[in-house]
């Protein structure tokens, strides 16, 4: 295996003693131990103090001059789009509506789901990334859905596999019996390793044909997490639906929301939703300015995301440092043109650090994650890199995991108490494999479009005559521009205030 490590890995089911480091714990009060240990015990967290006395054949894990923290949780990765890194890098939205929706996506094979799933998953763990909830939204047979599981089960990651599939109405595959059977077998299965939800969009249809696939929802027991507020897909006019529906609550997650206005705020906040935030994303493809100054406002729960390594990264390090900055810089300006000066950020590095732990844990549904607390499952990392300048002097913990701290540093990954990625190397990772899968992918998608094709992709021109700015999906003959409806400016609606 290319990437076995040097040092021994801790035998599975041994107790784990963490020694010695600055411990996030992310629980209510925010206790920062300096000088930690953690003891895990049957994946579970069984002791967080100081000294304390380590289990009978304990293996112990140096964490002196590093951060022990709660494993980070993706709440929103379309993991499947991952054998093609960086294609999309210079990419607009609208771009990625064209290739994926209206041209090519419907090439991918179920391998091909395997094949890019597999490399998100190990991505993930490699990032400090514990949990990722795979928004498979390329899902056009049960085949290709049984082959996304089997591509996340490669590895010893948690995932929740998001359900969805773009090339049809949600109103129809949700209601074929095979998918429903397979959602509900994933559902049954037992494995704590591996969730599910739905994921599909509201167009804004004012049928609300979308009503039939949140019935579905209810019926499976089963999250539905969706995209909203997403300049020229989706507005304000779903998240109506979905509320005077009653099918918006606290278990549903929006991801973006960036072009909502308040009355949409208002129904979110008031049903108890939350909001996965893809900073990256939504700063550089279009879907509206990143929301955190208004989701504060509105007391909304966020947590945070990549959305595709076609574009961007895929650590929640990067997620962290750019949703300080847009917050930060919004701010700024707003004073800026008033005439005045900020002399307080309101966004605190604290603040992105929970909602990257604990924000992400309740935006999935799993309370026993997110913080270091006795009797939550043992999901923590180890941000600890001896070989680096960055890693010295440690002086504000939470300031160092947002600002200075990259997936290289990180040398220590749990999961459920299993030891997945040690001395800075991922555990059974086959990546001499794998890049040859990824390969045969991108060889396959270039045999079916041909080199020019391939390659214009990158720049994709739009359609001919195409609305395709009045509604990306092309499972449904809506259209409408309230999608690229005016927001005011980027501090908030016209007649509105600031944060």
């Amino acid at each position: 295996m290319s990437d076995a490590v040097v040092e021994p890995v801790p035998e599975a089911g041994l107790p784990l003693v963490v020694r010695g480091g600055t411990v996030l714990v992310m629980d209510d009060a925010h206790q920062v131990l300096v000088g930690g240990d953690v003891v895990v015990v049957d994946g579970k967290i069984a002791a967080v103090g100081a000294g304390v006395e380590s289990p009978p054949d304990a293996y112990e894990i140096d964490a002196h001059g590093g951060i022990v923290m709660p494993g980070m949780i993706d709440t929103h990765r379309h993991m499947w789009q991952s054998a093609m890194r960086a294609y999309g890098a210079d990419w607009t939205l609208t771009q990625y509506f064209v290739w994926y929706y209206l041209e090519h996506g419907r090439r991918f094979r179920p391998q091909d789901m395997r094949v890019g799933n597999a490399i998100s998953a190990w991505e993930a763990l490699e990032a400090g990334v514990t949990t990722t909830l795979d928004w498979s939204h390329g899902l056009q047979s049960v085949e290709h859905a049984q082959a996304a599981v089997d591509g996340l089960r490669e590895t010893r990651g948690r995932f929740v596999l998001a359900y969805g599939n773009i090339q049809a109405g949600p109103w129809e595959w949700t209601a074929q019996p095979e998918v429903q059977r397979f959602l509900t077998d994933l559902r049954d299965s037992g494995d704590d390793r591996m969730g599910v939800q739905l994921a599909f969009d509201v167009t804004g249809d004012p049928n609300f044909p979308e009503r039939a696939a949140f019935e579905v929802a209810r019926e499976l027991g089963l999250p539905v997490t969706t995209h909203a507020g997403v300049w020229g897909a989706t507005n304000d006019t779903g998240i109506r639906q979905m509320h005077e529906g009653g099918f918006a609550d606290e278990n549903t997650v929006y991801v973006h929301a960036a072009t909502l206005t308040t009355d949409s705020y208002q129904r979110i906040a008031a049903t108890g939703g939350s909001i996965s935030v893809s900073t990256e994303s939504e700063q550089s493809a279009g879907q509206g300015y990143p929301p955190t100054w208004q989701v504060r406002r509105h007391g909304i729960d966020v947590s945070l995301s990549n959305d595709t390594s076609v574009w961007w990264s895929g650590d929640l390090f990067s997620a962290m440092r750019t949703t300080l900055g847009a917050d930060r810089a919004r701010e700024h300006l707003e004073a800026h043109a008033k005439g005045d000066t900020v002399t307080q950020s309101s966004l605190r590095a604290e603040q992105v650090v929970h909602w990257a732990t604990r924000g992400g844990a309740r935006a999935v549904r799993r309370p026993d994650l997110g913080s270091l607390e006795v009797g939550k499952t043992a999901d923590l990392i180890v941000i600890r890199n001896e070989n680096s300048p960055v890693s010295f002097p440690l002086l504000n913990p939470y300031g160092h995991v947002a600002f200075q701290a990259q997936r290289g540093d990180v040398q220590t990954v749990v999961v459920g108490g299993e030891v997945v990625k040690h001395e800075h190397r991922l555990v059974g990772a086959d990546l001499a494999t794998l890049r040859r899968d990824a390969e045969a992918t991108v060889e396959h998608l270039i045999s079916e479009m041909g080199d020019d094709v391939w390659r214009a992709g990158m720049n994709p021109e739009m359609p001919a005559g195409d609305s395709i700015l009045d509604n990306p999906y092309t499972y449904t003959d809506f259209k409408s521009d309230a999608t690229r409806g005016a927001r005011g400016t980027i501090f908030g609606e016209p007649t509105g205030a600031g944060a």
